[in-house]
């Protein structure tokens, strides 16, 4: 049994969903899984989650006795150079898990040590080796693997609404382009998912419902049940668990091309620009015709099935348990 201690930031809900998602099978295959938090909150004893030990930063336990004892360590965005100072004093090997192409996110790997890149997507480990190539081989990671955000698809599935919905409705996630489609579309209903971060734009309109934001394990009955279709009008998406969600249910996604959507949706993505005003609604209006959605429907169980995460969580539990030695 190895002891695989974590160490994630707070503040990107998303990325912490993918986390849990891949800590929960090396919880299964009778590993010691422990996440410590990086930011204050309220909890000030370590509790269980899934099976997974969370400490909370109030509980004031020593994290680098933790490391001490850890047989792998794994870390995210910021928390990574902080991680990797203990994991090279302590002799113990560190993953890194990407979420993002950020520059700072291949940077705080190539302060050397680091035994693992784990990226979330094809297009992400292409923009690392491009990043990486003219750095010493000593700093780059020492192997990498590629993890897609993994999403069963029976946790998610349900029968779909009514509603176009948009989930975080923050400027960088399409929150003007939902407003003015609500405003254009005053026949449709639409459902705003208040998201965990960024200034969200709610617009105050008769045909537009706005929700608090949801928990994870909440979003087939409180969002997906309720929504016909999905948008995601992001200027950036690194892959895009939320349309994959959906996806499940046959949802259709209407998304910007952005390189991670385009590579998570697939032939199930209905591409158009965020700037395209005209052609989201135009794309919308057509989507509401029932022999149109029966189609897209279709494309999205298809793509939802492709996107298995059975094989690639096995090769991730094997992978750090090599690491584990």
């Amino acid at each position: 049994m190895a002891r695989v201690h974590m160490m994630p930031p707070q503040h990107n809900a998303g990325a912490e969903h993918m986390l849990v998602s891949m800590l929960r099978p090396l919880v299964d295959r009778g590993h010691d899984v422990q996440v410590w938090l990086s930011r204050y909150g309220k909890i000030t004893e370590a509790y269980d989650y899934h099976g997974i030990q969370v400490v909370p930063l109030e509980s004031r336990l020593d994290f680098s006795a933790a490391v001490r004892r850890a047989d792998v360590l794994l870390s995210h965005l910021e928390c990574v150079p902080s991680t990797a100072s203990l994991a090279r004093g302590y002799g113990v090997p560190m993953g890194v898990v990407c979420h993002n192409t950020h520059p700072e996110t291949f940077r705080n790997m190539a302060a050397g040590g680091t035994a693992l890149a784990v990226y979330n997507s094809q297009w992400m480990r292409a923009e690392a080796e491009l990043f990486f190539a003219e750095y010493p081989k000593s700093v780059r990671p020492a192997s990498e693997l590629v993890v897609r955000p993994p999403v069963f698809a029976a946790d998610y599935a349900t029968r779909p609404g009514k509603a176009i919905t948009l989930i975080n409705c923050n400027e960088g996630k399409g929150g003007r382009v939902f407003e003015a489609l609500a405003r254009r579309m005053p026949d449709v209903l639409f459902l705003a998912v208040r998201g965990a971060y960024g200034e969200q734009i709610l617009p105050d309109l008769p045909n537009v419902e706005v929700v608090d934001h949801v928990d994870g394990a909440d979003m087939r009955q409180q969002v997906y049940s309720r929504t016909k279709v999905l948008i995601m009008p992001s200027d950036y998406e690194s892959w895009g668990r939320t349309g994959v969600e959906a996806l499940a249910s046959g949802i259709p996604v209407v998304a910007s091309p952005t390189p991670g959507l385009c590579e998570s949706l697939g032939d199930a993505g209905i591409f158009v620009d965020r700037s395209d005003i005209d052609g989201y609604e135009a794309v919308l209006r057509r989507l509401l015709q029932p022999a149109e959605y029966r189609l897209a429907s279709k494309r999205a169980k298809a793509r939802s099935a492709e996107l298995d995460p059975t094989v690639e969580l096995a090769a991730w539990c094997e992978t750090v348990e090599g690491l584990a030695g």
